[in-house]
């Protein structure tokens, strides 16, 4: 017999539950009473309370060791936690017994109803920041290349696994970063993914090209679709020569401005261009293209350089435009336009061994000279040359003493070599300058250009007449071949920076005089503020046409006037759905002082701040419905490119794929891999040219 205290055991909220425990010989099945018990009683204080806790209720037991296991048996288990909340809640007590759920992310406590609902739970998750930044981490996440969006893609472990899904996003990794379709097969690629996704299946190589290929078509499709809805486009194009394949390409590139004022620039077509090479060959296969394309109604300007083929070929396409009536401004604005050796090799000889390089350090330690760095130009990027000369230039002292230690140092210049390297110095800060700005920027808007050739035209006019025959030489060729491209392009860079807001006809009348003789400079003047109002006039004639068209649509062919007594007026008075197209008609009469003449009747634009910043879209968006027609014009003549340098870009990317390991790829497999190539990355916002661009070097000396 086990004689029980009951009087610890009597706190409020307590419940005390006898259980017997029988010995292992007794088999009756009656009831038993506590005099029967001989063997076990086992007193258990519940604390109702926490009834369905662990840790916070009050147990006190009196046992057999042997019959522990029996005990167990008889406890209440816990209902399991099906709910799938509770994978992101763990349940905690509180002091004095209370059970709540506590977020993994926020530890925010939230209360357990006795139903066991978590609604609550469900809710909290929704709104919980760190939850939702926590998923954003665990997203791949493609920039969209719109406003429309992009695509996202949830982790394999928060839903359903496609190995479609993941070979299409192997085709775009693989055209996007310029990898060969071997790289799918490799061992490397393909552990680390079955590692991490154990449904991984391996991908073949021309599993990999058949997938690259649908991507390109894809694109090609979404691009086609995309350049249905533009109004104009301007082109640029240029030929390139592959070593590897010793065959000829042809590169035509897009640029636009969409409704969103988002400068757009889209290689589309890299095509093989066997000979001849005529300019006849190069005008068809430009038309081609366009027709593929269903743009060549739209084609604003294009940008050439200036190969004599190429004067040809504009010609031909400048006649076929105008033939269909496309042109705007008649046409006017369609057509866009050695010391130093020595100086390079001594550079790299000094840099070719570390002994020589040595040597050079201690004369530039003996001469005591605050410099501590050579550059070696970029073959691909003339700018260089500039910053390589003026480099060069603070050891002139130090080189011809090199020449007396190292007896088989060739390359030193002459004195009078140096002299025409400070000669030329300045004038190649200017190039240099507007290179910077061109390659500075992703998308340079056409009104950025004037003030950098009109330094250039400023520069040449004036060291045209140095006294050094030498300097007069090189500035005469250098003159002869800007004054053709500037002569081509000088109305529409004018029509540009007047279309900056900074700028307007201000910057047309203080530079003009500038660059011309006083009666030649008003006469450009002249020239430059008709063609804006001819093809702002234009402009507002489409407008006109559209509007009445729209409005002709609308109401069945005719514009009904709304009269007195008349039952169909009587009509049209209910329908209210048509009153913006019945404005639009009864006000398409320009008023007398135009959008343009209100433009240029306002003050230039101020900057605050740094005007370096300055975004002439920016401005425009945000004054488009202050302007409508005229905004329309600027964002046509904004996205015209002043360079080919868009073309010649993707020759850089062409001779990457094209190594010596892919020279046996076909044409059409090239045009394959460089369009999806620039696809890709407008479609992903992966910056174009993201491969590791050849650059200038830099050698630090090794001074202490």
């Amino acid at each position: 017999m086990v004689t029980i205290d009951y009087s610890s055991l009597t706190a409020p909220g307590v419940i005390v539950t006898v259980v017997r425990g029988m010995a292992s010989g007794d088999s009756s099945s009656s009831t038993p009473t506590l005099d029967d018990i001989d063997d076990c009683v086992t007193v258990r204080a519940v604390d109702r309370r926490n009834i369905y806790g662990s840790s916070g209720g009050t147990e006190q037991s009196v046992s057999s060791p042997e019959n522990v296991e029996n005990d167990n048996q008889l406890e209440r288990k816990k209902r399991a936690k099906t709910s799938v909340m509770w994978s992101e809640f763990t349940e905690v007590v509180l002091p004095g017994g209370i059970r709540k759920g506590e977020c993994i992310h926020c530890k925010t406590k939230l209360k357990i109803t006795t139903s066991g609902s978590t609604t609550q739970f469900n809710r909290h998750l929704k709104r919980c920041v760190k939850r939702i930044a926590h998923l954003r981490q665990q997203q791949i996440n493609f920039p969209p290349s719109n406003s429309q969006g992009g695509s996202n893609v949830l982790p394999a472990l928060r839903g359903q696994f496609s190995m479609l899904k993941m070979r299409e996003f192997i085709a775009h990794w693989v055209l996007m970063h310029e990898h060969p379709f071997s790289i799918v097969e490799e061992e490397g690629l393909n552990n680390m993914m079955k590692y991490g996704i154990p449904e991984w299946t391996l991908i073949s190589l021309n599993t990999c090209k058949n997938d690259c290929m649908k991507v390109f078509e894809s694109e090609r499709q979404k691009l086609l679709t995309l350049l249905k809805g533009i109004r104009k486009i301007s082109l640029t194009t240029d030929l390139w020569h592959s070593g590897n394949q010793r065959m000829e390409y042809m590169v035509l590139t897009g640029h636009w401005i969409d409704d969103h004022w988002k400068f757009n620039r889209q290689v589309l077509n890299f095509i093989h261009f066997p000979p001849p090479r005529s300019g006849v060959a190069i005008a068809d296969a430009i038309f081609k293209c366009l027709m593929d394309w269903g743009i060549e109604a739209k084609v604003h300007t294009i940008s050439v350089d200036n190969a004599s083929s190429n004067d040809v070929a504009v010609k031909v396409l400048k006649d076929n435009f105008q033939a269909m009536g496309k042109l705007i401004c008649g046409g006017k604005m369609f057509h866009i336009r050695y010391i130093i050796e020595d100086i390079c090799d001594t550079v790299s000889y000094i840099n070719s061994s570390e002994s020589r390089l040595k040597v050079f350090v201690e004369i530039v330690q003996q001469r005591r000279l605050p410099f501590c760095k050579l550059i070696l130009d970029c073959k691909t990027r003339w700018n260089s040359t500039y910053d390589m000369l003026t480099t060069a230039m603070q050891f002139r002292r130090v080189f011809p003493c090199l020449k007396e230690r190292d007896l088989s140092y060739q390359y030193c210049p002459k004195e009078e070599d140096w002299d025409k390297v400070e000669k030329i110095c300045p004038i190649l800060k200017v190039f240099s300058a507007a290179s910077n700005l061109i390659s500075g920027s992703d998308y340079p808007t056409s009104n950025l250009f004037l003030k950098q050739v009109c330094t250039i035209k400023i520069m040449l006019d004036s060291k045209s007449r140095d006294g050094d025959q030498f300097i007069q030489t090189m500035i005469w060729k250098m003159k002869e071949k800007f004054d053709k491209y500037w002569g081509e392009c000088n109305l529409l860079m004018g029509v540009a920076a007047i279309l900056d807001p900074r700028l307007k006809m201000r910057v047309i009348e203080w530079a003009f005089p500038k660059m011309y003789p006083q009666a030649e400079s008003r006469a450009n003047v002249d020239v430059v503020r008709d063609a804006l109002y001819e093809v702002y006039r234009e402009y507002v004639d489409a407008s006109k046409a559209s509007t009445v068209a729209r409005a002709s649509a609308s109401t069945g062919g005719a514009i009904q006037e709304v009269g007195e007594g008349s039952g169909a007026a009587a009509e049209m008075a209910d329908n209210w759905d048509d009153f913006s197209e019945y404005l639009d008609v009864v006000e398409m009469v320009e008023p007398t002082k135009s959008e343009l003449d209100c433009y240029l009747g306002e003050g230039c634009h101020k900057c605050v701040g740094d005007a370096t910043t300055f975004d002439a879209l920016t401005w425009w968006k945000a004054n488009s419905t202050k302007f409508p027609i005229l905004s329309t014009m600027t964002r046509d003549i904004l996205a015209i490119p002043i360079t080919t340098v868009a073309s010649e870009s993707t020759f850089s990317a062409g001779s990457r794929v094209i190594d010596t390991y892919r020279s046996l790829l076909a044409p059409n497999m090239v045009e394959m891999l460089l369009c999806g190539c620039d696809w890709s990355r407008t479609l992903n916002g992966v910056k174009k040219g993201c491969k590791e661009e050849q650059q200038p070097l830099e050698i630090n000396l090794p001074i202490p």
